[in-house]
């Protein structure tokens, strides 16, 4: 893995626990239980691991609500855990938004929906730089 790639060891290790969660559990389980199995996963590499953790959003002052993405490992990189068909432009959107909201800079969204797991590396959005999808799953290893 390059080097220059931000945070890549630690996507690089949530990517290969969340194989391990598919590979043991197969597809077809709920979302919350990968997620819940990811956590276990993680937490046996002695990785932080905060759940559901809550993130005020505020509008010109106003709270206007809670974002509350499903995990975040090593205080850096949100994870979205999916069971879905394909990824669609929502689950890109949605985590430009959890990026943008917790001032992290890395998301992966992780798919649970077949044997061999699905991955999009999400990166937030920078005023210098036009891309926001560094790597996806059949090239990022």
């Amino acid at each position: 893995m390059e080097k220059n790639i931000k945070h890549g060891e630690l996507s690089r290790k949530i990517i290969g626990a969340s194989m391990a969660v598919l590979n043991e559990l197969k597809p077809g389980q709920d979302e919350k239980i990968y997620e819940n199995s990811l956590v276990v996963e993680l937490a046996g590499q002695n990785l932080s691991i905060d759940q559901q953790k809550q993130f005020p959003v505020r509008y010109k002052g106003h709270l206007v609500g809670t974002l509350i993405p499903d995990l975040i490992v090593g205080s850096a990189i949100i994870v979205d855990t999916k069971v879905v068909t394909s990824f669609n432009d929502a689950h890109i959107s949605q985590m430009i938004g959890y990026l943008t909201i917790t001032g992290l800079d890395v998301g992966l969204i992780l798919n649970f929906k077949y044997p061999t797991l699905q991955w999009k590396r999400i990166l937030r959005p920078n005023l210098d730089s036009g891309s926001l999808m560094d790597q996806d799953s059949p090239t990022f290893t």
